[in-house]
């Protein structure tokens, strides 16, 4: 029996929910906690997670079923696999696990977890959501976005195009499509230049990093020991100038009007505002800026790397995708956004290692919470708030991408999807591939 869910047009990965909060104080509720893998004294089930801890623990469930209890260092976590067992935690049970563990890494660089994301629950966390779900990431105001992803999709386009054939490197152009939509809308232009990409890159990764101290609190001094904590600090520091240099800039200029405003403008505004005696101070500012970045840059640049190698390893799902893309492009240079609408697409999946996105073709299960068979945006009180910026910019690159070219994996004769741990699963390998244009 599978235990893992297929997620849109991307390869299945297995659902994994981590909660660190899992109540079992009392000594008679012992037996009758889930199956447990054997454990180490001090470092828990550490030891058995490897390289892949997603493949590890997929592994895991299939042995001690759809809701586990393991243990990283001293602290339990509680491993849920399967549609039940996922509803009961994010829909049944959802105010008891919609806290967050403090873990030391997030809180040097998210300002003490000020963000949404990393924040306790609680009444700062509602008042923080709430900003974001009505203000910054409404449906309303992600369309008002839509000049800015159609200007950086073209300008993709345009530099595929301009490749003549030659050998591309498409995730380096997603990369710097994701980072140029996030810049443009959080804080009004791009920031051009290694160095800004780079900071953003170390941040991914120290998120994605093992910190010692967070599973075994008695040995805290081996981060210090390792640098962990130096790298995390300077990152911080160097997030902390560029922010700050960006507020000024904010702060200095004149804006226009609401039509031109970004999203640090909107944050800025309610600080002013001091609405319902909520006091949104700079450091609450810089965390939500530095969640957009987190959430809405690595997150959506990874599954459209994933989305596009298995379209390239799949021919008939990309040819499939393609002539659906052609019955509504319709000849014309590209497909705009407002037309994507047009585009369609048990507790178990049938076959869900297999790459079949059109099994949710005439289905009612879709992406946003509240099918618990898919979930790529979490479910329930810490759901991603950020489900319709993700999917916009998605669909608009995927649609045009197959709609404007074919194209060509190049190397060995089967595409390598070897994959690297991190915040988020990516891709070892870049896709090099070779673009022929569709219009001339």
């Amino acid at each position: 029996m599978h235990f893992f869910l297929h997620v849109f047009l991307f390869s299945s990965l297995p659902f994994i929910l981590f909660l660190s909060k899992f109540c079992f104080s009392h000594s008679k509720s012992r037996k009758n906690l889930p199956p447990s893998p054997p454990k180490l004294p001090l470092i828990g089930n550490l030891h058995q997670l490897g390289s892949s801890p997603h493949r590890t623990l997929q592994t895991m469930a299939q042995t001690y079923g759809p809701l586990m209890l393991i243990h990283l260092g001293t602290v339990p976590v509680l491993v849920a696999s399967s549609v039940d067992a996922a509803k009961e935690i994010m829909k049944t049970h959802d105010l008891v696990f919609a806290s967050r563990p403090q873990l030391d890494i997030p809180s040097r660089i998210f300002y003490g977890n000020k963000d949404i994301a990393f924040s306790q629950y609680g009444e700062y966390w509602r008042q923080i959501k709430s900003i974001a779900v009505l203000h910054l990431l409404s449906n309303k105001r992600v369309q008002s976005y839509q000049h800015v992803r159609s200007d950086e999709m073209g300008l993709m386009m345009d530099k595929i195009l301009r490749s003549n054939g030659s050998v591309l490197n498409l995730s380096e152009l997603i990369i710097a499509l994701t980072n140029n939509v996030v810049c443009r809308v959080a804080l009004g232009r791009t920031y051009e230049g290694r160095k800004f990409k780079n900071l953003l890159q170390r941040a991914m990764e120290l998120l994605g990093c093992f910190s010692v101290g967070s599973y075994i609190p008695s040995l805290k001094w081996v981060d210090r020991l390792s640098g962990l904590v130096r790298k995390a600090d300077d990152v911080a520091k160097e997030l902390d100038e560029f922010l700050e240099g960006v507020i000024e800039e904010h702060l200095n200029e004149k804006r226009a009007g609401v039509e031109d405003q970004d999203l640090v403008d909107i944050l800025l505004e309610f600080q002013r505002d001091n609405l319902k005696g909520f006091r949104l101070e700079r450091d609450m500012v810089k965390a939500v800026i530095m969640d957009l970045f987190a959430a809405g840059t690595d997150t959506t640049f990874t599954s459209l790397e994933w989305a596009i190698s298995e379209l390239l390893r799949h021919p008939r799902v990309m040819q499939k995708l393609r002539q659906e893309a052609l019955e509504i492009g319709q000849g014309r240079s590209s497909i705009p956004e407002d037309d994507l609408e047009k585009m369609p697409d048990s507790s178990n999946w049938y076959e869900p290692d297999e790459f079949r996105p059109e099994r949710f073709l005439n289905s009612t299960i879709d992406y946003k919470g509240f099918h618990f068979e898919l979930i790529p945006f979490g479910a329930g009180r810490r759901g991603c708030p950020g489900i319709q910026f993700a999917m916009s910019v998605n669909e608009l690159v995927l649609a045009n991408l197959v709609y404007m070219f074919d194209l060509e994996f190049l190397g060995e004769e089967v595409l390598d999807m070897s994959e690297t741990s991190g915040i988020t699963v990516h891709k070892k390998l870049p896709i090099l591939v070779s673009a022929t244009a569709r219009f001339k």
